[in-house]
């Protein structure tokens, strides 16, 4: 899948995706993955359906879905770098996220945030309805 606006285009084909930007947002600009190896970024994007945001050739963002394609689906690994930020790009990035066709009738979207809960809550997020029935079995370093 591929879509443009304007100069800018989002494709979920990973043989686009520019891997060693992902890593260095990922490992210089994220609070989340920091001490993620590029090994396991590679594996991520290789399990994941994969969302890459270009300015031109110039990857400028990313974000990953991880999912059954039934019932479930994890939303993660969102950025667009800050010299693109305010152009309402998130805000497209994610309605082709939750409107690609891989990713309709699912029961369930989760992801994790500290700081954009504005901009998923325009798409359904919202805190636990049941956080009483949720688990997790974090790593010791996670975010």
């Amino acid at each position: 899948m591929e879509i443009t606006l304007d100069e800018f285009t989002i494709s979920t084909d990973k043989a686009r995706l520019q891997i060693d930007a992902i890593q260095k947002f990922l490992s210089d600009e994220s609070y989340w993955a920091k001490e993620r190896t590029i090994e396991q970024t590679r594996t991520a994007i290789e399990n994941s359906i994969c969302f890459g945001v270009y300015y031109g050739e110039r990857q400028i963002g990313f974000a990953r879905v991880v999912s059954d394609h039934a019932t479930f689906a994890y939303l993660g690994d969102v950025f667009i770098i800050d010299e693109f930020r305010g152009q309402g790009l998130s805000k497209w990035l994610m309605e082709t996220i939750v409107s690609h066709p891989d990713l309709q009738g699912l029961r369930r979207w989760i992801l994790a945030t500290r700081d954009a809960h504005g901009l998923y809550e325009k798409f359904g997020f919202h805190a636990l309805t049941f956080p009483d029935r949720w688990m997790e079995r974090p790593a010791p370093n996670a975010y």
